[in-house]
C-alpha cells in the first residue's frame, strides 16, 4: 500500500476527499492488478477496487485492496459506493476519461466531480529498486537482441524482415512483447526519426538506424543504434561522431536537480555548434517505465528539476533529408551523484 499512501499525500495536498483511478496503467501501478477491467477509489481511509465477476479472484490475488464486484455498469457501482462512503466530491483522471464516460459520470454521480491531471503519473516518474530491476532486464533483452541482429542482417533483406526477427528473438529471451513498432530505417529512410520498418531492402552502403524496445514484467526498454552496411560516406561519418559526442555529453551531465530543459540543452548546444542545429528537431529524451513515453520529458518544454530514481532516455539525433540520419540512445537511471547507463552495447561506429 506504499504507493497508495504516497497518493494520499497528494490528495491531502490538493484538499480532495477521493480520487477515482480508471486508467488501467495507473491502476496497475497502484495495486498490481493486470486485468483489463476495473477502477480504484482511493480516500484517506479506504482503497476499494471495483471490478466484475471475471476478475474478482485475480484482483484478490494481486492486490491488497478491498474488492467490490460490480453487477451493474461500473460507474453506477461507483456512484453507489460514493454515496455509501458519503464522499461529497471526487477527483477523476480527466485527461484519461473519454467524453462519453465523463458525461455519464456528470449525469449519475451525486458527488461533485473535480478534474485532476497527472497525480499518479507524478508518482510513477520516480522508480523504486524493483522497477529499475525490471527495466534493467528489459534493456538486457533488447541488447542481446541487437547483438543477434548484427549477425542476422544481410544485404537484400527487407527492413520488415529485420523487425520481425527482432520481435521473435526478444520474445525468445523472455520479453512479453515490443513496446512500440520497431524502427528499422535504412539508407535515406534513416533520416526519418520514426521510420518504422518498411518493405525497403537493405543495400550495400546503407546507414541503418534500429530503434527498439521490449516489455519485461510490465516495464519497458528503449534503445537506438545506428550502423553502416559495407561502407559509410565521410559526411555521415562526421554526423555519427557529432551525435555520439552529444550523447556522451548528456550522459556525463545528467544529474538530479537540473531541469529537463537544461539537459536537453546540453545535446542541442553541441549539435548547434557543430552546424546541424536545424537537423535535430525532437527532444533529447523522455521517461520510461510502465509506458514507453512517460514523464519526465528531456526537452525545451520541461522546466521542472529532475529527481533521483527517474529513468530517462538519452537520444540525440541528426537527420539529413534524402541522405540519411543517425540516432544513438541509451536508458539512464538518475542517481544521487549523476546518471548510470543501463546499456553496455558499444556505441562506436560499426561498419558490417
Amino acid at each position: 500500500m506504499t504507493r497508495i499512501n504516497q497518493l494520499r499525500k497528494i490528495l491531502k495536498k490538493q484538499e480532495v476527499e477521493a480520487l477515482l483511478v480508471t486508467h488501467l496503467t495507473n491502476v496497475k501501478y497502484l495495486t498490481g492488478f493486470t486485468g483489463t477491467a476495473g477502477a480504484l477509489l482511493v480516500t484517506q481511509e479506504d482503497a476499494i477496487f471495483v471490478t466484475d465477476f471475471r476478475y474478482t479472484q485475480q484482483a484478490k490475488d494481486q492486490t491488497s485492496c478491498v474488492i467490490r464486484e460490480n453487477t451493474q455498469n461500473i460507474y453506477y457501482e461507483i456512484r453507489d459506493l460514493l454515496k455509501e462512503l458519503r464522499i461529497s466530491s471526487v477527483a477523476i483522471e480527466a485527461e484519461k476519461v473519454n467524453v462519453t464516460t465523463f458525461r455519464l459520470m456528470e449525469k449519475i454521480f451525486t458527488s461533485e466531480i473535480i478534474e485532476s491531471e497527472g497525480w499518479v503519473e507524478e508518482l510513477r516518474e520516480i522508480k523504486d529498486a524493483q522497477e529499475i530491476q525490471a527495466i534493467t532486464r528489459a534493456v538486457e533483452i533488447i541488447e542481446d537482441t541487437y547483438e543477434h541482429i548484427l549477425e542476422f542482417i544481410q544485404i537484400g533483406m527487407t527492413e520488415q524482415e529485420v523487425a520481425d526477427e527482432i520481435e521473435r528473438f526478444a520474445k525468445s529471451r523472455g520479453s512479453s512483447g515490443m513496446s512500440f513498432d520497431t524502427i528499422v530505417a535504412s539508407g535515406n529512410r534513416s533520416a526519418l526519426p520514426h521510420g518504422v520498418a518498411s518493405n525497403k531492402r537493405i543495400e550495400d552502403g546503407d546507414v541503418v538506424t534500429i530503434d527498439m524496445g521490449c516489455y519485461y514484467q510490465g516495464y519497458t526498454s528503449d534503445m537506438t543504434r545506428t550502423f553502416a552496411i559495407g561502407s559509410i560516406s565521410d559526411q555521415m561519418k562526421e554526423v555519427y561522431q557529432i551525435v555520439l559526442e552529444a550523447h556522451q555529453a548528456v550522459s556525463a551531465a545528467a544529474r538530479p536537480g537540473m531541469t529537463g530543459f537544461e539537459l536537453d540543452q546540453v545535446a542541442r548546444d553541441y549539435i548547434v555548434q557543430a552546424g546541424y542545429g536545424d537537423k535535430f528537431g525532437h527532444g533529447t529524451g523522455h521517461g520510461i517505465g510502465l509506458d514507453i513515453h512517460e514523464g519526465p520529458t528531456i526537452s525545451r518544454n520541461n522546466h521542472e528539476p529532475l529527481q533521483e530514481g527517474m529513468v530517462i532516455t538519452n537520444e540525440p539525433g541528426i537527420y539529413l533529408e534524402g541522405i540519411g540520419g543517425v540516432r544513438i540512445e541509451d536508458d539512464l537511471v538518475l542517481e544521487a551523484d549523476g546518471a548510470r547507463s543501463l546499456n553496455r552495447t558499444s556505441k562506436d561506429l560499426l561498419i558490417i
